[in-house]
């Protein structure tokens, strides 16, 4: 009988031991959100452009303002997204725009100083919040967190229990 306890206790390590390494390689390959604020010139006759990796079902979120130069703080803007589509928003001096990716790839935002003749300053804040099943991805690792300790700690609680 003192052999099957030990068994018993050995098949219990080994399965907790696979479960905090399965939730440890899921949390290593899943990514955050991705934040940024960024500051950057655009030079005159000049394009300058900020690529964001981007999966299906990413929120995107980006804000920019156009600052210095002495006549107006506009540049020409336009984005080329993950599908191919371009939507050009033409001369701005900011804008703050959302919206879902429908395709893996990359989204380049293209600031366009090509027709101003000096130098613009552009201070831009991007957000990149990825999803897992429809839930924002932070509060889907939680949910994992929160359900990988419950489970340790019934699988403490029964390993300890006398038989």
């Amino acid at each position: 009988m003192a052999n099957a306890e030990v068994n018993s206790m050995i098949s219990s390590d080994k399965l907790a031991s696979c479960l905090f390494f399965a939730a440890l390689v899921f949390v290593i390959l899943t990514q955050t959100a991705d934040a940024s604020s960024t500051n950057f010139t655009v030079d005159v006759e000049q394009e300058v452009t900020r690529t964001l990796s981007l999966a299906v079902e990413d929120r995107v979120f980006i804000h920019f303002s156009v600052v210095g130069g002495q006549s107006e703080n506009t540049l020409n803007f336009y984005i080329t997204y993950p599908n191919g589509t371009v939507k050009s928003y033409g001369a701005i001096g900011s804008l703050t725009c959302r919206f879902v990716c429908d395709k893996d790839g990359e989204c380049v935002l293209h600031f366009s100083n090509a027709d101003f003749s000096e130098s613009k300053l552009v201070s831009m804040d991007c957000e990149v919040q990825h999803y897992v099943f429809g839930i924002p991805q932070m509060l889907f690792l939680t949910m994992v967190i929160v359900v990988f300790c419950v489970g340790a700690v019934a699988v403490f609680i029964l390993r300890g229990k006398p038989r």
